[in-house]
């Protein structure tokens, strides 16, 4: 478990570094948090980062968005809309959790049963209106 606290969101490049250099072989990354919190943010510079040129948004509706990296496909999931685990199974997650491509998921309690034992989580916790506490394990 790592702990990291910001005072800005100009130090999230920081906190995606480190969650990017904590993959060790996962490929999917869990990110808990109330509304609010940063997980789009967090995770649009995590996509930075790895070469995605794409403008990364919620994918609130859509439930995943697909950006390109350097090394291959980074898929974003907002589970947010999802009440059931059948509905994620519906629209195939389980062979995007499985097709060893980095998935980012937001809202994964909603998905809890689908997720692998050595799931990355990301827990965000808002401090104030501009700082954050990361832990990430």
């Amino acid at each position: 478990m790592k702990q990291i606290e910001i005072e800005s969101p100009d130090e999230l490049d920081e906190v995606a570094a480190e969650i990017i250099a904590s993959l060790d072989g996962r490929s999917i990354v869990a990110f808990y948090g109330e509304m609010g919190a940063g997980k789009t943010t967090l995770i649009s510079r995590i996509a930075q980062q790895l070469g995605a040129d794409d403008t990364v948004t919620s994918p609130t509706f859509a439930i995943v968005n697909q950006y390109m990296g350097r090394s291959g496909s980074i898929y974003h999931f907002d589970m947010y809309r999802i009440e059931r685990t059948e509905e994620a199974l519906d629209f195939g997650c389980e062979e995007y959790l499985s097709s060893g491509e980095l998935c980012l998921v937001e809202w994964p309690e909603k998905i809890a049963a689908l997720l692998p034992d050595d799931v990355m989580k990301v827990s965000i916790e808002v401090i104030s209106d501009r700082a954050r506490r990361f832990i990430i394990g």
